[in-house]
């Protein structure tokens, strides 16, 4: 639940703490298989430990090695028997350090279906059938919030005065981020907005087109092929150091995908309501724009689309069965 360089340090003493708690339980009762899912300064470390107390480790989501901080691939070799990857382009990074890696496609790109019916995603959330419908997504922590929904808010307030039929649907990931969005949309009485408490897969279907924080929302959004641009903003601090660290061009997952500038990215500085407002604009009018992102988005979900569960069951149930070999 926290994210960045500074902010996990206040929560420093409680992880590790919770860390020990897990490692002591697997090394007294130890699996088969374990399997750190995602949050790798968490997990490796754990994995590192309980592979050296001789259990099988597995690690799914592999760390962005390929955009920053990359002399972690040291310290995932020594800690996981096996890599699970959700992009095909990975495994290549993995298979030069010698590391065992099966890329298993994204499970999003397996529960998502081909095809989303804007107009049924509408009824079932009772939003009004015509009109243009913008999703505003500015992320699930409250530090994102507290940072993007009044830029994101300033950014539909101009759209919606150059088009008073265009209207708006936030989803809030739980209670507290409700609390807050309820807050700031007090300053735009008059803005078309709903407010839902979760269901974000269902506003982004039911949208023409997302603007939304960097993340793995923006994956979700691609697979729906909803036009999106994307935009973040960070503590200065913690945005200092990403900015040194990251060795990557793009920000968003869609734009690593495809290997170029397809969705518009809005960092820091750049990311203000003019600036989404500008880019947004040809994505409303179902141009030339659009269109183009949906056709790439169409080639990103036919890759990603491998059957995840399955594979993942089949490669893990032969690391637990001790085969040398993991192919």
């Amino acid at each position: 639940s926290v994210m960045g360089f500074v902010e996990p340090l206040k929560r420093l003493p409680e992880l590790l703490r919770i860390r020990r708690m897990v490692f002591r339980h697997f090394r007294d009762n130890p699996p088969d298989v374990f399997l750190g899912i995602d949050s790798p300064d968490f997990n490796l470390h754990l994995e590192q430990k309980l592979r050296r107390c001789g259990v099988r480790t597995a690690h799914m989501v592999s760390p962005s090695v390929w955009a920053w901080r990359q002399g972690r691939i040291r310290k995932i070799k020594r800690a996981v028997d096996l890599m699970l990857c959700l992009f095909p382009f990975e495994t290549a990074i993995y298979e030069r350090h010698g590391i065992p890696a099966q890329c298993v496609g994204h499970p999003l790109a397996d529960e998502i279906p081909p095809h989303t019916d804007r107009a049924a995603a509408r009824a079932g959330l009772a939003l009004e059938a015509g009109g243009k419908l913008l999703a505003l997504l500015p992320g699930s922590r409250s530090g994102e919030v507290r940072m993007l929904a009044p830029l994101f808010l300033q950014a539909a307030d101009l759209l919606w005065r150059e088009n008073p039929q265009l209207s708006f649907v936030i989803p809030a990931a739980n209670d507290s981020r409700r609390d807050e969005l309820t807050q700031i949309l007090a300053a735009y009485p008059q803005l078309p907005v709903t407010l839902l408490s979760g269901r974000s897969r269902e506003a982004m279907a039911a949208a023409d087109a997302v603007l939304l924080a960097s993340g793995t929302a923006t994956l979700e959004a691609a697979l729906l092929r909803r036009p999106m641009v994307v935009a973040y903003r960070m503590g200065h601090l913690s945005w200092w150091l990403l900015s040194r660290l990251v060795k990557t061009e793009y920000a968003a997952l869609p734009n690593v995908l495809a290997g170029k500038a397809l969705v518009p990215e809005l960092l820091q500085d750049a990311a203000t309501p003019a600036a989404m407002v500008s880019t947004l604009q040809p994505l409303l009018a179902e141009g030339g724009a659009a269109q183009q992102q949906v056709q790439e988005f169409e080639a990103i979900h036919r890759n990603l689309r491998q059957d995840c569960a399955v594979q993942s069951a089949a490669v893990l149930a032969r690391l637990a069965a001790r085969d040398q070999e993991v192919t």
